[in-house]
């Protein structure tokens, strides 16, 4: 029942009850004064009947007239009330803009006031955890660290975007701490914070990635965990582990082969014509830890910035031709065509004349150590607004597991027969380098017994 309703049958009542005792006042005053002044007669028993009609109808219209009259006089106390429990609700349902327009004095006006300066509290607190909100996902999301949180009942209540990358997790927030990734090392780590012990931080194995695991736990219960990707620091080191074992492999190589003929050649006896020969030998080793020595010089100077291309305009025809010429007796000794095909729309290139004339020469001999008949051809084309420069053969190819590994420093897809050829296993990783110095990209395509193809994309102008 509504308060205007209650408050219009309880003024009713009210009034009903002070009639009724009224009239019974009344009646039992007329009634004495009648038998004091009157015998009881028949006369005087109709007209107390009269009377007591008479008194029954205005009865029932005071009753009327008070309820009517109850009804208008409590409409502007329960107006307000209303009024009132319809902000209250729209406060507790969220709408903060809802605010009692009541202007009014007393209790009420007071409450209204209250109500009012509630409102604007509870929207201006609102405002600020809205704030906070946004600042706390800003510096989440903007973290190179996936961060994880946790509650008591181990489910995720947040979990930034860094952290879905890592852990390649879709499901929307929150979500049973279930669905994290069976690593050990995490689960453990995310058990020992929520049961109140301490984690030391570790390492993680999710997939293919390394991650670096902390966990926190939170003062309210739950837990917080940072994850950090450590794969592009573990490759490095893997790379600088294998760097170091094939520098000194391939120092190492010739090394022993020179100590070999210097100790051969301390013997007297020994004929001329063969210590000619050693000696020969020894000074072609020389050669080669000269050429890894410089080809780790430029490779190491490339890479630290220590090299920055000087681009002017070139003819590539005549540059490939520079380049091929000292070369071309050695490919005639092999039976080997050695060639060049500029194509028309990609007759000149905008680089650097001493970086082109690089990667065209340790394309081209890298080609000529591995082609045994055919020909090698010493190509350029245009596409993407860029200019392919490199060199197609017709060798040994290079098997597909092989290929995509070919440009790192050392690495030969047959080492034996690299080695043999007299290759440093640093060619194509300066070729690389330069290419990317110049903002461009390297390529390769084999198949094995048809031929390889490398080339480098130079852009346009050198940006």
């Amino acid at each position: 029942m509504r308060i205007r309703q209650r408050l219009t049958l309880n003024a009713f009542l009210v009034a009903a009850v002070l009639i009724i005792a009224t009239l019974f006042a009344v009646e039992r005053r007329v009634v004495a004064h009648v038998y004091r002044t009157e015998p009881a007669t028949t006369a005087s028993e109709e007209s107390l009947s009269a009377v007591r009609r008479d008194m029954v109808i205005v009865g029932i219209l005071a009753l009327v007239l008070g309820g009517v009259l109850a009804r208008i006089l409590t409409r502007p106390i329960a107006r307000p009330i209303e009024e009132l429990r319809d902000v209250a609700r729209a406060l507790a349902s969220g709408n903060l803009a809802c605010q009692p327009s009541l202007m009014a004095t007393g209790e009420v006006g007071e409450l209204a006031d209250a109500f009012r300066r509630l409102a604007e509290q509870v929207d201006e607190r609102g405002r600020a955890l809205k704030a906070e909100e946004a600042l706390l996902v800003a510096l989440t999301e903007s973290l190179n660290e996936g961060v994880i949180a946790v509650d008591a009942r181990q489910q995720v209540v947040r979990i930034n975007d860094r952290a879905r990358q890592l852990l390649r997790i879709r499901e929307p927030v929150p979500f049973p701490a279930e669905y994290l990734p069976r690593d050990r090392t995490l689960r453990e780590a995310l058990s020992a914070v929520l049961a109140g012990a301490e984690a030391l931080p570790g390492e993680a194995r999710v997939d293919d990635r390394t991650l670096s695991l902390t966990a926190r736990p939170l003062p309210a219960g739950g837990a917080v965990l940072a994850l950090y990707d450590l794969t592009p620091f573990r490759r490095l080191e893997a790379v600088r582990r294998d760097f170091v074992a094939n520098v000194s492999h391939e120092l190492r190589t010739p090394l022993t082969v020179i100590r070999g003929f210097v100790e051969t050649l301390q013997d007297d006896d020994l004929p001329p014509a063969l210590r000619r020969q050693f000696l020969g030998m020894a000074e072609g080793n020389v050669q080669r830890m000269q050429r890894i020595v410089d080809d780790l010089l430029d490779l190491s100077r490339i890479e630290s910035g220590g090299w920055l291309p000087n681009p002017v305009e070139l003819e590539v025809a005549a540059l490939a031709e520079e380049v091929v010429s000292p070369m071309q007796a050695s490919a005639f000794e092999k039976g080997v065509a050695l060639r060049i095909d500029v194509a028309l729309d990609a007759r000149s290139i905008y680089s650097d004349p001493t970086a082109v004339r690089q990667i065209l020469s340790n394309l081209t001999e890298n080609a000529l150590r591995h082609t045994l008949t055919g020909e090698i051809v010493v190509f350029s084309s245009a596409e993407d607004g860029g200019t392919w420069l490199g060199v197609r053969d017709t060798g040994i190819g290079i098997s597909a597991d092989h290929l995509p590994r070919i440009f790192e420093r050392f690495y030969r897809a047959d080492p034996s027969r690299s080695r043999e050829a007299g290759g440093t296993g640093l060619g194509l990783a300066i070729v690389r380098h330069l290419a990317e110095a110049h903002g461009g990209k390297v390529k390769a395509e084999s198949e094995p017994g048809v031929g390889t193809t490398i080339a480098v994309w130079l852009p346009l102008a050198h940006t």
